[in-house]
């Protein structure tokens, strides 16, 4: 069955400072590593065997997962020493797949959240005999992504990158960043330098006459990029909107982990996540958002939409919509913080201090 290459070596920097500590992939979703879902979901699909292309914090990754038999895996590892970019990472890697010269090869990027069905853009690569395949989503607006137009058959006619006028907007598909490879298309990616395969890679082939064919698949997708996102994306696992057979618990309006304790009338919802060992005080409200491990939320606290890292406190009363709040930072008690406000790792905001309000 088909192997995979997962791309797991960003620095997660539109995350910081979720990631000061912790490489994207490894921050949890819906209470586990984000990179727990993808790797469930390519097994549900029947792959067997997958190779993680590391760089940011690579030592963290093989601990936590080891060679992959508790997913019913096989987990190789290959940590970049210079960042190779994507067609780099792909390349990097090659050596450790078992295919044939023609078998399929999967590639996904390690920050996307979808509900893709992995074995239809198998099976259209096959049928199709493409040398790639991507997997392409509709968005409504593609400003900030590589649009992909594809012509009645679905096959790739162009690759416009992030366009600035509304004339250049041909199309609403996006690369959604899932792949299936020919094999030996891989070998044709220069060893040892960076490249791109979105900027580089992908046109250069489509330039050179190779068959690259899109599969149009409008389920569940999301950009883990930045702090809202993921936000969303945890919520959007524990709500059921997003699939994953790695949730650990029941679908519903809130996951809370078995050694975490949440007062009785505090209210939890929209997909809210209480990390292990993390606790929320009486009379708290949290809606949409995710306290990792051992995070303290007291008494009165309304949090929303924000994401509290490990050990951190957050005090009594204090409002925070949008926030990210860094590991062991606290948030003294009666503070205000608003959308896209970062809170740094260790950092301590003293109580009141920071209030769009009046503080009567």
């Amino acid at each position: 069955m088909t192997e995979a290459i997962l791309l797991v070596g960003g620095r997660g920097t539109r995350l910081r400072p979720l990631t000061v500590h912790t490489p994207k992939p490894m921050v949890p979703a819906a209470g586990v590593p984000f990179l727990t879902h993808q790797l469930t979901r390519a097994r549900a699909a029947g792959v067997e065997h997958i190779v993680l292309a590391t760089s940011y914090l690579a030592e963290v990754f093989e601990p936590y997962f080891g060679d992959g038999s508790a997913l019913g895996l096989r987990l190789e590892y290959v940590t970049e020493q210079e960042p190779l970019g994507t067609g780099g990472a792909i390349r990097n890697v090659a050596s450790r797949l078992h295919s044939g010269p023609d078998d399929p090869v999967l590639v996904f990027n390690g920050d996307i959240l979808t509900g893709l069905d992995i074995r239809a853009l198998v099976s259209t690569h096959e049928s199709t005999g493409a040398d790639v395949s991507l997997h392409l989503t509709k968005v409504a607006d593609p400003r900030a992504y590589g649009l992909v137009p594809t012509d009645a058959t679905g096959r790739v006619t162009a690759f416009l990158e992030k366009p600035q006028t509304p004339e250049e907007i041909v199309t609403d598909q996006i690369n959604a960043g899932a792949y299936v490879f020919r094999r030996s298309v891989i070998d044709t990616i220069p060893a040892g330098s960076p490249v791109s395969v979105e900027r580089e890679t992908f046109p250069d082939l489509l330039a050179a006459g190779a068959h690259l064919q899109g599969m149009v698949d409008s389920t569940y997708w999301l950009d883990l990029g930045t702090p809202a996102a993921f936000v969303r994306g945890s919520a959007d696992l524990v709500l059921g909107r997003a699939p994953s057979p790695a949730v650990p618990g029941r679908c519903g309006d809130r996951l809370i982990l078995p050694t975490a304790s949440v007062a009785p009338d505090a209210k939890l919802t929209g997909g809210t996540v209480v990390g292990e060992g993390a606790s929320v005080g009486e009379g708290a409200r949290i809606f949409g958002s995710t306290l990792l491990s051992g995070a303290i939320v007291e008494p009165g606290a309304v949090i929303t939409d924000s994401l509290i890292g490990v050990r951190s406190r957050i005090g009594e009363r204090s409002v925070l919509t949008g926030a990210v709040v860094g590991d062991g930072a606290v948030v003294g008690a009666d503070n205000e913080l608003r959308d896209g406000v970062r809170v740094w790792c260790d950092a301590t905001i003293p109580a009141g201090a920071v209030r769009f309000s009046s503080d009567q």
